[in-house]
């Protein structure tokens, strides 16, 4: 379960300010700032929760902090994926590196295969040295087949001959994994617009998703790289690394509410269980109590 740090701050607010007047939400601002919600979404949350403890009369910490979570709650956007076994399924993986995209990728083929799905892994970042080998040493842990190519070769055709087998097998579901850089970013988006291409011309209708892989403690950097790959090829859903360790988590409302991109998956440790579906409710009732 993570532990974010906003609810102890929130907690020292209310023993600060004995009554909640103006300084208690000019503060409340500054602290959902320092939680990584962007600047305006913390003066909006602020201004419509000092409205309701107004027109309401709340005047206990139990009961403003409910109505922070119902606030919150209305920013937060999650998805689940709805998975035919019989399709070609492509979710391609995008992540700078150093988020954790390769070791996510195998956490998501040990979740889904578990979960009685028939995955393989791509390994569609052929630039990065030692990429392929180390998705070759996951998938044979998590027991998966892996489809990849020789180092510089075209990643788009790695994916083409993954979603084949997919295809000879009557349905699976493809875990691309793609570069995170190259020399220069122009390169990068057009090789994941290339990527992106073929995907969506292999996977069966509907199955093709692409998913971000942040990682939860750089924050607002976060949502920049957000922006960044959502520009290039769309984002449908993010998963969260370092889940367990951040000591803000604000980046989850900002995503919903700035970009209006979903968590489906956090990530709280480093072994290959340590994945679960993101819980709005969980995470909104861990944010604000400490």
């Amino acid at each position: 379960m993570a532990k974010f740090g906003f609810g102890k701050k929130l907690a020292q607010l209310f023993g600060l300010h004995k009554n909640t007047n103006e300084d208690f939400f000019e503060d409340l601002t500054d602290t959902l700032i320092e939680g990584d919600i962007g600047a305006k979404t913390a003066f909006e949350i602020t201004e419509k929760l000092e409205k309701i403890c107004k027109e309401k009369k709340l005047t206990e910490e139990a009961d403003i902090k409910n109505e922070l979570k119902n606030l919150l709650m209305t920013h937060i956007k999650t998805c689940s994926f709805d998975i035919d076994k019989s399709q070609v399924s492509i979710y391609m993986l995008l992540g700078v590196n150093g988020a954790g995209k390769t070791t996510t990728a195998a956490k998501l083929s040990k979740y889904f295969k578990d979960n009685g799905h028939s995955v393989i892994l791509a390994a569609a970042d052929t630039f990065r040295a030692a990429a392929i080998e180390q998705l070759t040493f996951h998938a044979e842990k998590v027991g998966v087949r892996i489809v990849s190519h020789q180092s510089g070769a075209d990643p788009s055709a790695v994916v083409f001959d993954a979603a084949s087998a997919a295809s000879a097998n009557g349905g699976a579901l493809v875990f691309a994994d793609t570069a995170g850089r190259l020399h220069n970013k122009e390169n990068l988006v057009r090789e994941l617009q290339k990527i992106d291409r073929v995907a969506s011309q292999k996977a069966s209708e509907g199955a093709y998703k692409k998913i971000l892989v942040l990682d939860a403690t750089t924050g607002q950097n976060a949502l920049r790289q957000a922006e960044v790959f959502h520009e290039a090829v769309g984002v449908d859903a993010v998963v969260l690394t370092k889940y367990d360790s951040t000591a803000k988590g604000g980046i989850v409302i900002s995503l919903g509410k700035e970009l209006g991109i979903p968590v489906a998956f956090v990530c709280t440790g480093e072994h290959y269980e340590d994945i679960a579906p993101f819980s709005p409710e969980a995470f909104a009732k861990d944010f604000i109590e400490d």
